[in-house]
């Protein structure tokens, strides 16, 4: 499949190795796009609205995952974008509350990137319909 006909995810981590390990993982089933922070996360969705997966960190020096799910979410125009947290945050009030913001899924760091994958799958599965 040509880089043109992958589906579009966006990475969204202000750590720099795990935008490198998810774009590793992921480049050969999707085209992918790295940023480093909420406020970026939001205007580069604004101007690229063919984004179909967003995979997200909940803590960032700039706004929080939390704060841009419950931003897209408010927004009719995200309602198919598949939204995944992936965070060091264990606590289950952080997971509930990601999860009721909008979140499909929430993942712990570290992650086995195969689970990642067969999680995307899924969303991708039930979206796509």
């Amino acid at each position: 499949m040509s880089k043109n006909k992958l589906p579009s995810l966006v990475i969204v981590d202000d750590e720099p190795v795990i935008r490198l390990l998810l774009n590793e993982f992921l480049q050969k089933k999707f085209k992918i796009h790295t940023l480093n922070g909420g406020l970026e996360c939001l205007h580069y969705l604004e101007e690229n609205d063919l984004t179909k997966i967003l995979i997200i960190d909940l803590n960032m020096p700039d706004i929080s995952g939390l704060e841009v799910i419950t931003i897209l979410r408010s927004n009719k125009k995200w309602a198919k974008l598949a939204i995944i947290v992936l965070s060091a945050e264990e606590s289950s009030k952080d997971r509930i509350r990601c999860l009721n913001a909008g979140a499909d899924d929430y993942m712990l760091k570290p992650f086995n990137p195969q689970e990642l994958d067969a999680r995307i799958s899924s969303i991708l599965r039930r979206i796509e319909g």
